[in-house]
C-alpha cells in the first residue's frame, strides 16, 4: 500500500474513501497525527488517486464526491461475501498463523523463526551434538579457514544460535514484529535481502574487533530496527514506522550493553554493525523511491 495524502476530518476521509471505491480504487482510513492518512492498495491507481484528493481537498463540498456512503458499503459487502466463498473453496498459508499486526506474519519471518528455535534448541538441550562447531563463523580468531574452504554460510549461519532461552525468545520476538512489518509492507525478496546483509556484516564486525565466540540474531534485528526507523522517517509512504517509544527503547538497551550496565556478554560490534547497515540501507531505500 502507498500513502497519497491526508484529509483533516474523520468524516471527510471516509467521504473520499466511499468516493475510491465507487472508482473503483480500493483503500484505507488511518489516524495519524497529521489526520486521517488515505492509503491506496494499488500502485497502479496512486496518479488517478493523488488527483482526486487534490480536487476533493480543493472543493470538499463538491457533490461529486458525497453520496456514494451506500453505493461503497454494497460494495464492501459484494467483496466480503465473493472473498468469504473464495476462503472456502481454496487453501490459505494464512489462516495458520494469527497476528495482531495489520500486515500478519510473513513465511520468510516464520521460517527464519523456527530455525533458530530448532538450531537453538538443539544447542541449549544437548551442547556436544556439534551444532556449534559447524555453524560458527570459525574456529579460530584473527582467520576464516572455514569459509576460504567455502563454507560460506558461515558468515551468516551464527545469527541463527542463540546462548539462552530469554537471549531466543527476545530475539525472536523483535524478528516476528520488525520482520513481518517489513515483509508485509514490502516484500519477502527485500526481508531476505536484509536479513543476509545485516546478519553477515554483524557477524564479521564482531568477529573482526572481538572474535569467533559469539551468537545471536541481535545484529539482525538492530538491522531491521535502524531500517524500519530511517525508512519511516524519510519516506513515510512506505508504510513503515516505528513509535518513539519503540525506538527509545531499543536504543537504551544498545548504549546499556556498550557500557556494561549488564555484566553479561553482548555482541556489541555486531548490533553496530547491523544497526549502521540497516539505517544506511534505509535511507537509500527512501532517497531511491523518492526518485521513481
Amino acid at each position: 500500500m502507498r500513502l497519497i495524502g491526508h484529509v483533516p476530518s474523520e468524516s471527510g476521509a471516509l467521504t473520499f474513501s466511499d468516493f475510491l471505491y465507487v472508482q473503483g480504487i480500493h483503500n484505507q482510513v488511518e489516524h495519524e497525527k497529521d489526520g486521517w492518512a488515505i492509503w491506496i492498495h494499488s500502485e497502479d491507481e496512486i496518479g488517478k488517486a493523488k488527483d482526486f484528493l487534490q480536487s476533493f481537498l480543493g472543493d470538499p463540498n463538491d457533490p461529486r464526491f458525497h453520496k456514494h456512503s451506500q453505493q461503497a458499503a454494497e460494495i464492501k459487502e459484494k467483496e466480503r461475501q465473493e472473498d468469504h466463498a473464495a476462503k472456502k473453496r481454496t487453501f490459505d498459508r494464512t489462516t495458520l498463523f494469527k497476528s495482531t499486526t495489520s500486515y500478519g506474519i510473513g513465511p520468510l519471518t516464520v521460517l527464519l523463526t523456527v530455525a533458530s528455535v530448532a538450531l537453538s534448541g538443539l544447542l541449549l538441550t544437548n551442547p556436544q551434538s556439534g551444532i556449534y562447531e559447524a555453524l560458527r563463523i570459525s574456529s579460530v580468531k584473527g582467520a576464516l579457514p572455514e569459509v576460504m574452504r567455502w563454507e560460506v554460510w558461515r558468515l551468516f549461519t551464527p545469527a541463527l544460535l542463540h546462548g539462552g532461552w530469554l537471549h531466543l525468545i527476545m530475539n525472536m520476538w523483535w524478528l516476528l514484529d520488525l520482520g513481518s512489518m517489513i515483509e508485509g509492507r514490502e516484500s519477502s525478496r527485500k526481508l531476505l535481502g536484509l536479513v543476509l546483509g545485516t546478519g553477515v556484516l554483524a557477524n564479521l564486525a564482531q568477529w573482526y574487533f572481538v572474535g569467533p565466540n559469539f551468537l545471536g540474531m541481535s545484529g539482525v534485528v538492530y538491522g531491521l530496527l535502524g531500517y524500519i526507523w530511517i525508512r519511516g522517517k524519510f519516506d513515510p509512504s512506505s508504510g513503515l514506522f516505528l513509535h518513539q517509544q519503540t525506538v527509545l527503547v531499543m536504543m537504551i538497551w544498545f548504549f546499556a550493553c556498550w557500557f556494561q550496565v549488564i555484566p553479561i556478554a553482548i555482541a556489541n560490534y555486531a548490533h553496530t554493525g547491523g544497526l549502521v547497515l540497516g539505517m544506511l540501507w534505509g535511507f537509500a531505500s527512501s532517497f531511491w523511491s523518492k526518485r521513481r
